[in-house]
């Protein structure tokens, strides 16, 4: 188990190396340091002293990829823009925005109301998706089934952000039984993240019953199906004790394609609620071009979803012993 584990993770490097140095190359290739400082400063009455001393003091004045005048080696590699902002990150390292703030900080700080959005709709959509589509799977080419498939087609065809502005206007403003938007710690924070959750789930259960159904109905139509309804084994049975265990390899795999978003948050939901999660903190980066937030939040994104691909391999050796460790 632990060299699997650790198998795993070394092949991982490679993989953030790459989008690390990815990430660093178009940033810089966009944007120069002293862009990024009268982006800061402002474009109108800005000197060139006062780029140079906002470069100097965010460490933005040295060399990108190589000092070529530094005393040592060494130095010609780590005295520069690359080693301090980007390889850093490796270390967990994300250093400070260009305002100022300390980036780790804030992170720690804004994981908590993301989590608290991002794991109740999670949870709930996925046992809601789930029910739903084995429903439609059970009463599989009647009107219940077709009528199913219907209202998934409408609500995927809805845009999310019908569902969040209709929520704030019909829940929170005219029955006024949850605040339209804000956050507060603790335990009262609860009335603030009953909509965004309840949003949330309502406007995945579209895609995600679709989903669950196709491959519910793949696995239903199978050899062993038929041969657990031959030796006279109920439907519901089949469908739980069969169907929904075989199918447990798919569903695991559509849950870490969205397992990074636990903890980066909802970009959406976020900024329309008020929440001051990771998702409204990278729409805030973005539209003030701080960089050097953008930068740490992708990388992240990339050490999240790598976890959760490692997690995933994992759990295939505890539902598939077809999968095996020496793999």
């Amino acid at each position: 188990m632990f060299a699997y584990i650790v198998r795993r993770i070394l092949y991982a490097f490679p993989i953030l190396i790459g989008v690390n140095a990815l990430t660093f190359a178009l940033f810089f290739m966009v944007n120069t340091p002293d862009d990024m400082a009268r982006m800061q400063l402002g474009t109108k009455h800005v000197t060139q002293e006062s780029v140079d001393a906002w470069k100097q003091e965010r460490g933005y004045d040295k060399a990108l990829l190589w000092h070529s005048e530094a005393d040592s080696l060494a130095g010609k590699a780590t005295e520069t823009i690359f080693f301090e902002k980007s390889f850093s990150l490796f270390a967990f390292n994300f250093g400070q925005a260009d305002d100022g703030r300390d980036i780790g900080q804030d992170i720690k700080t804004r994981m908590w109301p993301s989590l608290a959005i991002a794991v109740p709709t999670l949870i709930i959509g996925l046992m809601v998706n789930i029910t739903f589509a084995l429903l439609m799977v059970f009463f599989r080419a009647s009107y219940i089934d077709l009528g199913g498939v219907i209202l998934c087609v409408v609500i995927m065809s809805i845009s999310s952000l019908f569902y969040i502005i209709g929520g704030q206007f019909l829940v929170g403003k005219l029955m006024q039984l949850v605040p339209i938007s804000g956050y507060s710690d603790g335990l009262s924070a609860i009335k603030f993240v009953i909509l965004p959750v309840l949003i949330g789930v309502i406007s995945g259960i579209g895609g995600g019953s679709r989903w669950y159904r196709t491959l519910f109905l793949e696995e239903a139509a199978k050899d062993y199906v038929r041969t657990a309804r031959a030796k006279g084994f109920s439907e519901l049975q089949v469908l739980f004790k069969h169907v929904l265990k075989n199918a447990m390899i798919p569903i695991l795999t559509g849950v870490v394609v969205i397992l990074p978003t636990l903890f980066m948050g909802s970009l959406i939901i976020e900024s329309f609620f008020g929440i001051p999660g990771l998702g409204s903190y990278t729409i805030d980066a973005i539209q003030a071009q701080d960089f050097a937030i953008v930068r740490s939040m992708v990388f992240l994104g990339s050490v999240l979803y790598i976890i959760g691909l490692v997690l995933t391999d994992l759990s295939y050796t505890l539902v598939d012993p077809r999968v095996s460790m020496d793999n």
